[in-house]
């Protein structure tokens, strides 16, 4: 398994053979936060972008992100 980090927050990485692409999920939190790309230069921009999605989510909520 692979890993990426970006502000603190870890993926873990897949390779799906059914979906042809690259696939990630946030590690360490209860929520469930996916993203995918068939690129590695896609798949970083799609975690980063999956990370501040789940960071304006939280803050629009008026609860703290979960991070380990």
């Amino acid at each position: 398994m692979n890993i990426m980090i970006y502000k603190g927050y870890t993926a873990r990485i897949e390779y799906s053979t059914e979906d042809g692409c690259l696939i990630g999920e946030i590690a360490g939190i209860r929520d469930i936060v996916g993203f995918h790309g068939d690129s590695v230069a896609e798949l970083q921009t799609a975690f980063e972008e999956a990370v501040e999605d789940y960071l304006e989510m939280c803050e629009e909520s008026g609860r703290p992100p979960q991070k380990l």
